[in-house]
């Protein structure tokens, strides 16, 4: 039957250019995000992955914030404490010099004056060894706990070690000296003494450095790796996608040419009345 109030040919062109057309705008907003799921309404249940697994990367950039706090203030208190050894490996050679009971008067005293001025200042790198609030090295100083997980359920303990004059491990006293033979004796002792103990504290540093570092190191690895799955998830194949384009664009234009002769089909019934 052929009518001219009903193009049935028509309509079927017709809907096919609308598929082909929202076919294509879908390609071009995938070319123009670079995402096959760009929201919930392209995919939910891949989309409310990849938001999750998104939430858990950028937890970690918290987690590398505390980890690199951490890792600054046992850096600096690492410089200081191999300050501090020096330090005292110079006061040792000051008392061993003063332990010589050749020495004149003059001699002794000027190496007093020597050892109390490095004595004084082991307290002044300790006061100064501070990395954004945080010292380590003071007397009755806070450890450090950085966070290890995104939950705040695990923190890497640095322990803060006490290296000022007359504390724990620097045991010379605040007020001590060689000025005579007697204290330069005494003092060998006391300084080596000190450190053996500043270099153990050193060396408990250091570990707790080089385990602040692999886990930094781990927990950026691991962000890489969430944000590489991510990507896996919802990054589309451009490539693909520009082949898809063309054959979409292609197919468009077919699809007007399509409707246009379907639209033309009517003017047949004009040569029926001739």
């Amino acid at each position: 039957m052929v009518s001219i109030n009903t193009n049935v040919g028509a309509m079927i062109a017709l809907q096919n250019l609308n598929a082909t057309t929202s076919q294509l705008q879908t390609t071009q907003n995938v070319i123009s995000t670079g995402l096959k799921v760009a929201s919930a309404k392209d995919d939910g249940a891949t989309w409310a992955i990849a938001q999750n697994q998104r939430a858990a990367a950028s937890s970690l950039d918290a987690v590398k914030d505390s980890l690199n706090r951490a890792s600054s203030v046992t850096d600096v208190a690492l410089a200081a404490g191999s300050q501090i050894s020096d330090l005292l490996t110079q006061m040792q050679q000051k008392a061993l010099a003063a332990s010589d009971t050749s020495l004149d008067t003059a001699s002794r005293n000027a190496l007093n004056t020597d050892f109390i001025s490095l004595r004084n200042q082991i307290n002044s790198v300790v006061n100064n060894a501070s990395f954004n609030g945080i010292n380590l090295l003071k007397s009755g100083a806070a450890n450090v706990a950085a966070l290890a997980n995104t939950t705040g359920t695990a923190v890497l303990t640095v322990v803060a070690q006490d290296l000022s004059v007359g504390g724990a491990n620097v045991t010379v006293a605040a007020t001590g000296t060689i000025g005579t033979v007697t204290q330069a004796g005494l003092m060998i002792a006391t300084v080596q003494t000190s450190i053996n103990n500043v270099s153990a504290a050193l060396a408990k540093l250091g570990t707790a450095s080089k385990s602040v570092s692999s886990t930094l190191t781990f927990v950026g690895k691991l962000q890489d790796n969430i944000t590489a799955g991510v990507g896996n998830l919802v990054d589309a194949d451009l490539a693909k996608e520009s082949a898809k384009l063309q054959a979409l664009q292609t197919k468009q234009q077919l699809g007007v040419q399509a409707l246009s002769i379907a639209n033309q089909a009517p003017q047949s019934v004009l040569s029926l009345f001739r």
